[in-house]
């Protein structure tokens, strides 16, 4: 019973955190006194949340041990589908809500960089877990976290609570921050954005830091790690990551019956064929070195038992269309486009410059926020990424 109990504890975690370089020295501490398992509702789905690597419900009072094997691993954990009107076992449509993986979050602490008397502001409290973490080490004082869901809310501060700690937690909308503990030496984002709120920069102290994950509509989110000063802020880009989104920033994208206007494929698209296989788009610093070019643009997959796909690229205005009939083995691929963008040329071009500039990966992009609004740019502020379409 001894060695079941040492197998799925967090010691063995911890090592894996520390030897990735995730976890560093100095919050060692904090991981030990402010364990994960007190910040984990009794009913979970570990896993990546996007329904393909997705394990079912774990339920701590039917499988203690599988529900701590769970938490004593390097996977997010969903805790909430669809704001919490899916309630079933199954998969819901929409993760909403989560325990980060630890990896993450220690990578994320890591960009903080935070020092003793420094004063945080979270967006997205989720299980109280990560603002627990800042809370023991810089104090609850220091600490506040913004959370749009009141039952999320609620459950965290119980959460925080019971672990003897309890940083100021308001319910309410990230977007605006929070003034009453302004300003912030730093600011971290537990959900995704495609656009920094400006609060978020106004709100925080010249010098000070801004981690966020950020991610283009078309996909291959990244975090983060932006300089506050002088009314802008501006920093490269850290890591990969994967966070469902801000709430108030998620997308609402048109159906596919939206583009063919009832009309039966190709419709009015034209025909051609290309050398670039659809599967060389689709990797994350590809698709964001692609979403950095294309503004207003997001695709789908239509896969097919053979392995076979067709990947569907459209602008949100419902005026183009792309489709991209991935074969497996071929040297050509079939394309169709219709509309006034010319969806899958936009994309060549974009892949193209992406190559051309030796295949960076996201340490060599970075983003620029001030009263202009958004810029990203390769190796230097002064490069910005260019438009295409």
């Amino acid at each position: 019973m001894t060695a079941r109990k040492e197998e799925v504890g967090p010691s063995g975690l911890a090592s894996a955190l520390v030897a990735s370089g995730a976890l560093q020295s100095d919050w060692l501490p904090t991981y030990k006194a402010v364990p994960r398992e007190m910040f984990v509702p009794a009913r979970i789905w570990p896993g990546i949340a996007d329904g393909t690597r997705q394990n079912p419900v774990v339920d701590r009072t039917q499988d203690p041990d599988a529900w701590l094997r769970a938490v004593h691993s390097d996977i997010p954990l969903t805790t909430q589908w669809d704001d919490g009107s899916h309630t079933g076992d199954g998969l819901g449509r929409t993760p909403s809500s989560s325990s980060s993986q630890p990896h993450m979050v220690f990578s994320m602490l890591a960009d903080l960089d935070v020092k003793d008397g420094h004063r945080v502001l979270e967006i997205g409290t989720g299980t109280g877990w990560n603002s627990a973490l800042l809370a023991h080490r810089l104090g609850p004082e220091n600490v506040v976290s913004i959370e749009f869901d009141p039952e999320v809310a609620k459950g965290a501060g119980e959460n925080q609570r019971n672990a003897g700690l309890s940083p100021l937690v308001i319910v309410g909308d990230g977007r605006l921050g929070y003034t009453g503990g302004a300003p912030y030496d730093r600011v971290i984002a537990t959900c995704s954005v495609g656009e920094v709120p400006r609060a978020w920069v106004d709100q925080t102290r010249t010098g000070g830091l801004i981690v966020a994950p950020w991610g283009p509509l078309y996909g291959g989110e990244a975090i983060v790690r932006l300089t506050v000063g002088d009314g802008m802020a501006s920093g490269p880009f850290t890591r990969s990551s994967a966070f469902m989104r801000l709430r108030q920033q998620r997308p609402d994208l048109p159906p596919h019956d939206a583009y063919l206007k009832g009309q039966k494929w190709p419709a009015n698209g034209t025909r051609s064929t290309t050398t670039l296989s659809p599967a060389e788009v689709g990797g994350w610093a590809e698709q964001l070195a692609i979403g950095l070019q294309m503004t207003g643009v997001f695709w789908t997959a239509e896969r097919y038992d053979d392995g076979a796909y067709t990947l569907w690229t459209y602008s949100t205005d419902t005026l183009s269309w792309a489709s991209a009939d991935y074969e497996p083995g071929a040297d050509s691929f079939d394309v169709v486009q219709s509309g006034p963008r010319r969806l899958w040329e936009e994309t060549e071009a974009a892949y193209y410059w992406w190559e051309g500039q030796g295949r960076p990966g996201f340490d060599r992009f970075g983003l620029t926020v001030d009263s202009d609004g958004e810029r990203a740019w390769l190796d230097s502020p002064d490069h910005p990424v260019p438009a295409v379409g």
